[in-house]
C-alpha cells in the first residue's frame, strides 16, 4: 500500500486530491489522504469579498469531509507542526475547540509521497504595530473576522446622533486584494442602505491605499493599472503611492514623512511570504519569501519524494524570474505534480513544470474589471475590459469549480450560486 498526504487544502492542493482521488479509485493499493487546519475551503481570491460581505462561506465554500466522502479519501484536520523525512511521518498539533477544549491528541501520520501546499501568509515586513492593529486577508476566519467588524462600524456610523460622520478604512498594499477590496466595500457601504442602515452609504465611507511602489497594481502591466486607477479615483477612493508605512498605530498608519493616515478598519495587504513553519522545519532551501525552492519536477530541491506546489513553492524560471503566487499558477502546479505522483508510483519519467501566464485581471466590483489576455502564449497581451473582462474573471473560478468537483457537480453548484443571489439577500450581515 503506497500512501500520498497532501498537506493544505486550498486551490492548488484541493485540485490536486481531486486528480488524485481519482486514481486512487481504480487502484486500491493506492491510499489518498488531504490535512488541513480548517474544515472549509474558500477559494483565496474570493476572500476579500467574504470580508466585504458579497458572498459567505456556506453559499461558496467546500467543506472537506463532504468532498471527501464523496471523492473517496481520507480528510485529516489538523495543523503541520513537524516533519520526519527519515521516518516519513509528519507531525499534527492537537485540536481545540473555542472554549479550549481538546478535540483530537497530536498525531503523526506516515506518508510514501508527500505534498506541501500550505500557501502564503500576508508579509508585514516587521513593520511595528500591523500584528497588534490591522486585519488580514490570509484565511476564511480573518475574512470572516474583518466582516464582523465592518458590520459593527458600518451600525456605528448609521446611528443618526453619531458624532463620527466618515467610516474610514486604510488598506497597505495595492496589489490585485487592496484594490479589490476597496472597490467591493464602496458597493457594499451603498447596499447597506437596503439592508436597515438608511443613513449608510459609499458618501460616509473613506477609503485609503498606501502603496509602497510608484504604482498601484505593480505586478501587472502599466496599462491595467492606469484603468484600475481611474475606477478607483472615479468612485472616491484616496490613493497614496509611493509612500512607504513606517508603523501602525491605533487609529491609523504612519508613513516615512511622519503623516498619520487615520482609519477606523486597518487592513494590511502588503506582499505575501510562505508560513514561518517553513523556516522552523529547517530541512529545505528558501527564497526571501521563505518559499521552498524546488527542481523541475516540483520536488524539494533534496528531497525525492517531497513535492511542493501553490504559493509556498519557488519556482524558478529560465529568465531568472519566480513563478508568481497567483491561482493559475497553483492550477497548473496541481496538474504537474499530479502526472508525476502517476509517473512515479507507476516508475515512468517525470515531466518538468512550466508555467504559462495567461494574463491578469482585476475585478473592482461592479464599477469596473481590467485586465490582460493571452500573456505568454503569443508574447504579446491583450487588454480586455467591461463585460468581456467581468465574464473572463468569473470563468477563471468556474475552472476551479470543475477541477475540484467535476462538471456535473460544479455546473449544478454553479447554477444553485446563481439562484442564491438571485433570490437572496445582496449583502451578508452576519
Amino acid at each position: 500500500m503506497k500512501r500520498i498526504v497532501v498537506v493544505g487544502g486550498g486551490a492548488g492542493g484541493l485540485e490536486l486530491v481531486a486528480q488524485l482521488s481519482r486514481y486512487c479509485r481504480k487502484h486500491a493499493a493506492v491510499e489518498l489522504i488531504l490535512v488541513d487546519k480548517v474544515r472549509t475551503h474558500v477559494w483565496k481570491p474570493l476572500l476579500h469579498e467574504v470580508a466585504a460581505g458579497i458572498i459567505d462561506k456556506n453559499s461558496d465554500g467546500v467543506d472537506y469531509r463532504i468532498h471527501a466522502s464523496r471523492l473517496k479519501y481520507e480528510f485529516q484536520q489538523g495543523t503541520l507542526k513537524g516533519l520526519d523525512e527519515q521516518n516519513k511521518t509528519i507531525a499534527l498539533d492537537a485540536l481545540y475547540d473555542e472554549e479550549g477544549e481538546l478535540i483530537l491528541p497530536e498525531r503523526t501520520i506516515e506518508y510514501d509521497i508527500l505534498v506541501l501546499a500550505i500557501g502564503s501568509v500576508s508579509n508585514d515586513f516587521g513593520t511595528p504595530g500591523v500584528k497588534e492593529n490591522s486585519y488580514f486577508l490570509d484565511s476564511l476566519a480573518q475574512a470572516e473576522r474583518f466582516h464582523r467588524a465592518l458590520l459593527n462600524q458600518m451600525l456605528r456610523v448609521n446611528q443618526p446622533k453619531t458624532q463620527q460622520s466618515l467610516l474610514k478604512v486604510a488598506i497597505v498594499g495595492a496589489g490585485a486584494t487592496g484594490t479589490e477590496l476597496a472597490a467591493q466595500l464602496h458597493h457594499v457601504a451603498n447596499l447597506s442602505r437596503a439592508y436597515g442602515m438608511p443613513a449608510m452609504s459609499a458618501q460616509r465611507l473613506e477609503i485609503s491605499i498606501i502603496e509602497a511602489g510608484p504604482r498601484i497594481l505593480p505586478a501587472l502591466p502599466e496599462r491595467i493599472a492606469y484603468a484600475a486607477k481611474g475606477a478607483l479615483q472615479k468612485i472616491g477612493v484616496k490613493l497614496y503611492e509611493d509612500t512607504k508605512v513606517t508603523r501602525a498605530e491605533k487609529n491609523g498608519f504612519v508613513t516615512a514623512g511622519d503623516e498619520l493616515i487615520e482609519a477606523d478598519l486597518m487592513v494590511w495587504a502588503a506582499g505575501v511570504k510562505a508560513p514561518n513553519l517553513i523556516k522552523e522545519l529547517d530541512m529545505f532551501e528558501t527564497n526571501r519569501a521563505q518559499q521552498v525552492l524546488v527542481d523541475p519536477q516540483l520536488r524539494a530541491k533534496n528531497h525525492q519524494d517531497i513535492y511542493v506546489l501553490g504559493d509556498c513553492c519557488a519556482f524558478q524560471q529560465e529568465d531568472g524570474t519566480w513563478v508568481p503566487p497567483r491561482a493559475q499558477s497553483a492550477h497548473q502546479m496541481a496538474s504537474t505534480v499530479y502526472k508525476n505522483i502517476v509517473n512515479q508510483l507507476q516508475g515512468k519519467e517525470f515531466e518538468d513544470y512550466k508555467y504559462s501566464d495567461y494574463g491578469s485581471l482585476v475585478h473592482l466590483s461592479k464599477y469596473s474589471t481590467v485586465g490582460s489576455l493571452m500573456g505568454n502564449l503569443s508574447n504579446s497581451s491583450m487588454f480586455v475590459e467591461g463585460k468581456l473582462a467581468r465574464l473572463v474573471y468569473t470563468s477563471l473560478y468556474s475552472m476551479h469549480q470543475f477541477a475540484v468537483h467535476g462538471w456535473l457537480k460544479a455546473t449544478l453548484t454553479m447554477l444553485s450560486r446563481r439562484v442564491s443571489k438571485f433570490v437572496g439577500p445582496k449583502l451578508k450581515l452576519h
